[in-house]
């Protein structure tokens, strides 16, 4: 009897001691980090159907390649619960479209990489802590610009994209910093793909129909982030 005793004093101890992790740091009214983690950008793809040389091209993304994300963090504590982030960040992505047509067993595919800087702004809405750990949603939006755009690509996306973002986590507080493992999921609105007739000075004739077989572009990200705040 006296070792389950003991075993539960010392169990309640180390909660009790994990439970003083910060105790005050929610109630700042700012706060900063950095956040680094992964991203997979996505097309969503709208085909023009077009007649291209005697063939009709279906297109869709067949290659994904996991790219890098780097960012800062600057925090404005609005109550309680709810919290307004910015968190200006630059993502490496990759993506290779492939290109299927009607009339034989021919796959032609492209590269498209991308060198992006996002501005967004979210609100986080997060529950109440228990012991070391708070669990969080967040939703908003924002801007992207891509910084690496080659005009002599096959297809060329356009410098400025419109998104919205929402996302899930938990915030893990340790002695002196707060770890916040974070997925998210971005829908951009525009039409990101650059038109032949804007670039046709710089595209070899063999490329265009990389370019015509396709009427809409509109970008997907999923994220997985590593906050420390």
């Amino acid at each position: 009897m006296k070792k389950i005793f003991w075993i539960v004093s010392f169990c309640l101890t180390v909660f009790a001691a994990s439970a003083q992790n910060l105790p005050m740091a929610d109630y700042k009214r700012f706060h900063f980090g950095f956040t680094l983690g992964t991203s997979i950008f996505d097309f969503g793809i709208k085909p023009s159907l077009m007649e291209i040389e005697g063939k009709v091209y279906k297109a869709d993304v067949t290659r994904l390649m996991p790219g890098f994300t780097v960012g800062a963090i600057a925090d404005l504590r609005m109550g309680e619960y709810f919290n307004l982030r910015f968190v200006p960040s630059l993502y490496l992505a990759d993506r290779t479209i492939s290109y299927s047509n009607n009339v034989d067993d021919e796959i032609i595919s492209t590269s498209i990489k991308s060198t992006s800087i996002t501005i967004p702004l979210y609100v986080k809405y997060s529950s109440v802590r228990i012991n070391n750990y708070r669990p969080y949603i967040l939703a908003g939006g924002g801007i992207a610009f891509d910084l690496a755009r080659d005009k002599q690509m096959p297809v060329l996306l356009k410098p400025g994209d419109y998104f919205v973002e929402f996302g899930a986590g938990c915030t893990i507080y340790f002695s002196f910093f707060r770890f916040s493992p974070e997925i998210r999921f971005a829908l951009g609105f525009n039409n990101i793909l650059t038109p032949l007739e804007e670039r046709e000075n710089y595209l070899d004739p063999e490329n265009y129909k990389y370019t015509q077989a396709l009427s809409k572009l509109t970008s997907r990200m999923f994220t997985i982030a590593f906050n420390f705040e």
